[in-house]
């Protein structure tokens, strides 16, 4: 139901019906947005299947229907409990029935009644009502007079200033003497709330009701004159742009007519309009004119105008709203990753999953991760296949040796040649706001009196802070939600537990044997091939020659040097081609040896080291990988003195301190005397002297180096060991135990003893490499000595 035109202020034709002529109970129409007062002559749309059951009902009896405001207008089958009680019992003075099975209807106000009950609310409401009167007034005194003056004053002024100001309107307002029926044509000529209205009918005292009136008036007059004041001003300060505007044009004419139009003044017109027709933030777009306002007072040659052009330039150039658009089809991103990289499931699922959260919640932001991993397993490599996976633009910076927080964050633009930091220019360079970032080498970033650069980049690197970016050089808040960071890290030791605990790490332990032999065939032989200028069909490699070249003439977690050595033997090949050679050559273990010469590293040899009692065979954790670490014992008379060797850190001290301690308290084990130790001298040492070496995990090989001295046994050459030892002989669990794994496994060893802490870590171990190795948990060192010696 939509009400057209609620009111007609001509009151004079009112029908006049006796009460007594009113039944008892009427049919009840809601209506919406509108109260009904008394002697309201109105027309309505009625719809609703209710509704014109009501009026059908009312047009077969008496043409007499009560009429009462909805509560909700946005309900619409309104019930019992959706409708005031209190309306107005109305005659129904025309009807007409549209085409589309509406009707128009005419209804004036007869008497104000309250609905009692009712009697039927299918399929119209019909209800019994009781007739309300207005409580009689006796002489109008004073102050009713001054409240009725008051009320006509205050209507006219609000009529006044919103424009529908009528002449006839406030010649029925002066003639109205009644204070009840002059609030009732007040209120039904304002544009009242529901609520408000509806307070002001259910009151039957008339001064009482009048007094409600002014309340109301008083508030809508100051709404009404803040509203008029709020609408000049917008139409000055329009009036005044727009005659800014003709004198700008006018001015440009006779310039141009004049011939002075000059190039700065076309420059700077050229930047007005990219900035008002881009897309820019409004704090970046209000920046951006005030400073271009700056720029046309300023001199040209002065220096300060130069440094506000390039800073407009900065502004405009930034990409604030500019995004790549995602590829979210999951199964060729894994077919993109899978055709760069070799292996690195983790890495990939974890990509995946981005993806699919992305393609499900386009508003996610983007994730922070740390690729943390020994040199060469591919950690950069991989941050430019995640791009090309997204389909997004590829960034990379390099934060090794930074020292200047400025490099992030940028310079204030009162230094002479100031820029934004490397994440704005960033940015600017890949024209998106939606890249992937690579931050490489995040460990090594350094502090020095310029700042701390590492502090910088918790803002950066945090999801709930990197939104209002910062740049001292913009000075204006930048959105770097989008960004994908994806940092690089040998190790985290360095890096601070801040900026540490915003990113998710991801390990990256280094590469099995028969992983490096498949990536060297996909990736890395058809890459040097193409380098060094050959052709396929021109050198072939053997998969022999592969493995060989991987165990004797390198020793890595990553790829680099295998990387190099393919192409010394692509090179080598070149040259004969180069010097008239016709090819195909063909690389395998018997040509190796004359194209790289004598082998470097001797795995088989390794084993013959443990050939007495005194040695053993540990695993170690450093930065560019698992390694194997050779613990030996010498025992000489002496006083009682432990002497250490090998460049050991202050942990690895303690350790072989704690070993020392545990050997002493197995004495009766060992069969030996009370003073035996009181006359030894017991020397330690780990060779490889000139690498400096730390950490708890050597505790086991120490212990058990020392007890294999002690008791003359020899160990295992095929078992090496890793764990921190207790002076009670517990074993803790150590960290590193995949590139430990991969280490053993370069190095031929087939039995890993590990913490039995660590069991769990077991799971990280690629299936093909748990195969090869067996691992054996331990909780305590007498495990260890009961299977270690031969």
């Amino acid at each position: 139901m939509h009400i057209e035109d609620s009111i007609d202020p001509e009151l004079e034709g009112a029908a006049e019906i006796n009460e007594r002529d009113i039944p008892g109970q009427l049919p009840v129409m809601a209506v919406r947005d509108v109260v009904v007062f008394n002697y309201m002559i109105l027309p309505l749309f009625v719809g609703r299947p209710s509704s014109v059951g009501a009026v059908n009902e009312a047009m077969s009896r008496d043409k007499l229907i009560m009429l009462v405001a909805q509560k909700d207008a946005g309900v619409d089958d309104p019930g019992t409990k959706d409708i005031y009680h209190t309306g107005m019992v109305c005659m129904v003075m025309r009807t007409l029935k549209l085409p589309d099975g509406r009707l128009k209807v005419l209804v004036q106000a007869v008497n104000k009644a309250r609905i009692t009950a009712f009697a039927q609310e299918n399929p119209y409401l019909l209800a019994d009502i009781e007739l309300l009167h207005d409580d009689e007034v006796g002489e109008i005194g004073v102050e009713v007079e001054a409240l009725m003056r008051n009320v006509r004053e205050q209507t006219e002024k609000i009529l006044a200033l919103k424009g529908i100001m009528s002449s006839d309107l406030m010649v029925v307002l002066n003639n109205v003497e009644e204070p009840g029926r002059l609030a009732d044509l007040v209120v039904s000529n304002l544009q009242l709330k529901v609520v408000e209205s509806q307070a002001v009918l259910e009151l039957l005292d008339p001064v009482a009701r009048l007094r409600k009136v002014a309340e109301y008036l008083q508030k809508e007059l100051e709404v009404s004159t803040v509203q008029a004041r709020i609408q000049s001003e917008a139409k000055e300060e329009m009036g005044r742009s727009q005659r800014e505007y003709f004198l700008r044009e006018q001015l440009q004419a006779l310039k141009k007519e004049l011939g002075d139009v000059d190039e700065r003044s076309q420059e700077l017109e050229e930047l007005r309009e990219r900035f008002n027709k881009g897309s820019f933030p409004k704090e970046v777009k209000k920046e951006g004119l005030k400073q271009l306002k700056r720029l046309e007072t300023m001199h040209p040659d002065a220096s300060e105008a130069s440094i506000v052009r390039t800073y407009l330039d900065w502004l405009l150039d930034v990409p604030w709203r500019k995004s790549s658009k995602d590829r979210l089809d999951l199964k060729v991103a894994h077919e993109v990753l899978d055709a760069d990289h070799y292996g690195l499931e983790k890495v990939k699922e974890r990509i995946l999953e981005y993806l699919a959260v992305r393609k499900l919640n386009k508003a996610s932001k983007g994730p922070i991760l740390c690729f943390v991993g020994p040199p060469g397993v591919g950690k950069t490599s991989l941050g430019q296949s995640i791009a090309r996976a997204l389909g997004r633009k590829f960034h990379r910076i390099s934060l090794g040796g930074m020292r200047d927080e400025a490099e992030i964050r940028g310079h204030r633009r009162t230094y002479i040649g100031a820029m934004p930091g490397r994440i704005i220019q960033g940015l600017k360079t890949v024209e998106s706001n939606n890249p992937v970032f690579m931050m490489d080498e995040i460990d090594k970033v350094g502090t020095d009196y310029r700042g701390d650069p590492s502090s910088a980049l918790l803002e950066v690197l945090d999801p709930a802070q990197n939104t209002e970016f910062s740049d001292h050089y913009l000075n204006l808040p930048c959105d770097l939600s989008k960004v994908m960071f994806i940092t690089t890290a040998n190790m985290t030791d360095t890096i601070p537990a801040a900026l540490l605990d915003r990113m998710e790490v991801i390990r990256l332990a280094g590469y099995t044997h028969e992983e490096k032999v498949e990536i060297a065939k996909r990736y890395l032989i058809p890459r040097q091939i193409k380098e060094n200028g050959l052709k396929p069909s021109q050198v072939k490699f053997a998969e022999a020659a592969i493995s060989r070249l991987i165990t004797h003439y390198t020793r890595e977690a990553g790829l680099r040097n295998l990387e190099r050595e393919i192409g010394a033997l692509c090179r080598k090949v070149a040259r004969k081609i180069a010097e008239g050679g016709k090819g195909p050559y063909s690389i395998s273990t018997r040509t190796l040896h004359g194209y790289l010469g004598p082998a470097r590293y001797l795995p088989e040899a390794e084993s013959e080291m443990i050939d007495r009692p005194g040695i053993s065979t540990g695993l170690a954790w450093t930065e560019v990988g698992g390694e194997i670490l050779y613990v030996e014992v010498s025992l000489m008379k002496g006083r009682g003195n432990l002497t250490l060797t090998g460049q050991l850190g202050e942990v690895m001290k303690e350790s072989a301190q704690a070993a020392l301690s545990y050997c002493r308290s197995r004495r009766k084990e060992l069969k030996l005397e009370e003073n035996y130790f009181d006359d030894l001298d017991i020397h330690i040492h780990v060779p490889a002297g000139a690498i400096p070496k730390d950490g708890p995990s050597a505790g086991v090989t120490m212990a058990t180096a020392l007890y294999s001295a002690l008791s003359g046994k020899t160990v295992r050459p095929d078992v090496a060991m890793t764990g921190e030892i207790t002076l009670r002989g517990r074993v803790l669990p150590i960290g590193g135990l995949k590139e430990k794994a991969l280490a053993a496994l370069r190095a031929g060893i087939t039995t890993v003893v590990i913490p039995h802490h660590n069991k769990k870590d077991l799971e990280e171990i690629p299936k093909d490499l748990r195969e090869k190795l067996t691992f054996v948990p331990v909780k305590n060192m007498e495990q260890i000595l009961k299977m270690i010696f031969r």
